[in-house]
């Protein structure tokens, strides 16, 4: 995938005089940085100039403190972070959450998920995408990866709303090739959308669910096209033992050998990844990254989690996520990046790995390089785009501070999170959303969630059988 080109920093000779106001500065506040090795440091009393959309310069406050801007931020007993990624979720799934409790993954999706799926209307994706992002906002993130049905109203509302995404029109092979095209239309009408805040991927739903000669027309597609693909593959080890009986390979060998993995591809969830999978995925010809949610893998009792310490020792980024609200209840980051420090060192039964300053990592430059933005986002840098979060670090729970990297990761929550901006404009300050009406969205959601919830019709999406 191509992504925007950040802005560029002026030449010497273009040097704007000190008088020209800056479009936003946030000021006095602890700045997370990354040093040329992507070590992450923090920087005291800084602060952060805004221009066009983009970081122009990472400084002092006193610096600053003469400077004219249109808007300025004090954030003094604030730490700003890279805006947060969810790597992989399908946002308008906020309106299931609940539905579907204490199930295995089989009862889960064909009892209820995909018989309740076949009754949304593109109004109803507009209100779960609205509520997931007003969630997101709040939560401190800045972008995610979406990967659902109806996706023109998503990629609405991401444009309304002002957050950035990777967007994906999901299909099943049952849908014949139409599924397939719709996939690629919908990647060729809104890539670059949003002021370029958009990108687009091809998204065949999961190896179980398309077939090969599906899934080797969409490695052409995106060859063709310069599309990413966005799926699930290897989500448990049920699967990968499934795959194995019907296909003689595992789902990633799957992906090998029809050509997913000579694209850019994002793979879902990854627990069933095998020691035998690490060669094709480390020798794959397109960026491969893997994405994980773990709070869903424990609540489906799934009994691995993603190989984030195998994968990274193979250069394949692994990038934060929450999975859908129906199975993991929660859109929120924060707790994705505690569950993967915790959940990762129980895994290798060494509390030395996964430290948090690796997982500020994760939730940073690595998601950033999972979703195909690794040279737009994913630092508070000059010439990346002004996509940051100010985490307010004054609450008792937070208090005191012995080791700031362990205190963000560990002690605050994503309700500290006071102010969130994306493309330097501020879609939350100080609590209070600035770019969406959630009561109003409440509202009409609940009146509509009678026929969305009916199952008594007998349908289903698709059928869940691994």
């Amino acid at each position: 995938m191509t992504p925007p080109s950040p802005q560029k920093p002026a030449r010497p000779q273009e040097k704007r005089p000190r008088e020209t106001p800056a479009d936003l500065i946030v000021t006095g506040c602890t700045v997370l940085v990354h040093d040329d090795r992507e070590r992450i440091g923090f920087e005291e009393d800084a602060a952060v100039v805004v221009r066009n959309g983009a970081i122009d310069s990472v400084t002092t406050a006193a610096a600053v403190a003469g400077l004219p801007a249109a808007d300025r931020i004090d954030a003094r007993g604030q730490v700003a972070l890279p805006g947060l990624i969810n790597c992989h979720t399908h946002a308008p799934m906020v309106a299931l959450r609940g539905l579907a409790e204490d199930l295995p993954t089989e009862e889960w999706f064909n009892d209820v998920v995909w018989p309740v799926e076949s009754n949304l209307t593109e109004r109803d994706v507009e209100l779960g995408a609205r509520l997931a992002c007003a969630e997101m906002i709040r939560a401190g993130v800045t972008a995610f990866a979406d990967h659902y049905f109806a996706m023109d109203a998503v990629a609405a509302v991401v444009a309304e709303c002002g957050m950035r995404a990777l967007l994906g029109q999901a299909y099943f092979s049952t849908q014949d090739p139409e599924g397939r095209e719709r996939s690629l239309e919908f990647a060729l009408r809104h890539r670059g959308a949003a002021d370029g805040r958009i990108t687009t991927a091809l998204a065949p739903h999961a190896p179980y669910t398309v077939t090969d000669a599906d899934l080797a027309a969409t490695a052409d597609l995106a060859r063709a096209y310069g599309l990413p693909v966005h799926l699930h593959a290897a989500e448990n080890r049920d699967q990968t033992a499934t795959s194995l009986a019907r296909h003689g390979t595992t789902p990633i060998g799957v992906l090998e050998r029809t050509g997913i993995l000579d694209t850019d591809v994002l793979i879902a969830h990854g627990t069933g990844i095998t020691e035998d999978d690490l060669p094709l995925l480390a020798d794959a010809s397109g960026r491969t990254a893997v994405a994980t949610a773990p709070r869903g893998y424990l609540k489906f009792a799934w009994p691995t989690t993603t190989p984030v310490r195998a994968l990274r020792d193979i250069g394949v980024p692994v990038g934060l996520a929450t999975d859908g609200a129906a199975s993991n209840n929660s859109l929120d980051v924060w707790e994705s990046m505690a569950l993967t420090s915790l959940v990762q060192k129980a895994t290798e039964g060494d509390p030395r790995w996964l430290t948090s300053r690796q997982a500020l990592h994760h939730a940073s430059l690595q998601s950033a390089r999972a979703v195909g933005l690794g040279d737009t986002v994913g630092r508070i840098a000059p010439g990346r785009r002004a996509d940051l979060v100010l985490v307010d670090l004054t609450g008792p729970h937070t208090q005191p501070v012995h080791d700031l990297a362990a205190t963000l990761v560990h002690s605050a929550r994503s309700a500290d999170v006071r102010t969130t901006i994306v493309d330097g404009r501020v879609l939350m300050r100080d609590r209070e959303l600035l770019t969406l009406d959630v009561p109003a969205v409440v509202r009409e959601l609940a009146e509509r969630l009678p026929a969305l919830t009916e199952r008594g019709h007998g349908r289903r999406v698709q059928e869940y059988d691994t």
